[in-house]
């Protein structure tokens, strides 16, 4: 079968520009309504402060180096992004237990309060989105949303970039 340049198919070259199409359409529009979920919660976390809650919830308290490494980003944005979140109370600057000089970020109680209506207000979202799907088509969904993260990550990580897991929630 002849194939274009870049090893694609003939047939493969139409399902792949809809495929970045579709991508592209999912990318504005989940920035326009930065998936904020429903009620009184949508729109109102940035999808920094949610990445940065989100992580510092599902491992525990680190310090920025970790936590920039953790989330593929420089340690400069991670300071950034975290200076408003501890301004409004969201995340505990504490010191290190072993080095007194090293700062260690933790989420606040304050902090899980609002991650924790953050994601249900989100999880609402998703259910409304999905009200109209089976269970087996939402899992389809999630798994190879989560592998096209991951590929992406991946190519990130091999072109020199940062490298971004992806995250459950």
């Amino acid at each position: 079968m002849p194939t274009t340049p870049d090893m694609t198919t003939a047939s493969d070259t139409g399902l792949l520009d809809t495929l970045q199409h579709q991508v592209a359409v999912f990318a504005r529009r989940a920035e326009q309504t930065r998936l904020g979920g429903v009620g009184q919660v949508r729109n109102s976390m940035d999808r920094a402060a949610y990445l940065l809650l989100n992580r510092l919830d599902k491992e525990g308290p680190m310090g920025v180096k970790a936590l920039a490494a953790s989330m593929g980003i420089d340690s400069s944005t991670v300071t950034r992004q975290v200076a408003p979140l501890v301004d409004t109370g969201l995340v505990k600057r504490t010191s290190h237990p072993e080095d007194g000089r090293a700062v260690v970020l933790q989420l606040s109680p304050r902090g899980q309060a609002r991650l924790d209506e953050v994601r249900s207000s989100r999880r609402s979202l998703m259910a409304e989105l999905t009200e109209d799907w089976e269970p087996e088509e939402r899992e389809s969904f999630c798994a190879l949303l989560t592998r096209f993260n991951s590929a992406l990550s991946a190519r990130q990580s091999a072109h020199g970039g940062a490298v971004v897991e992806p995250q459950a929630d």
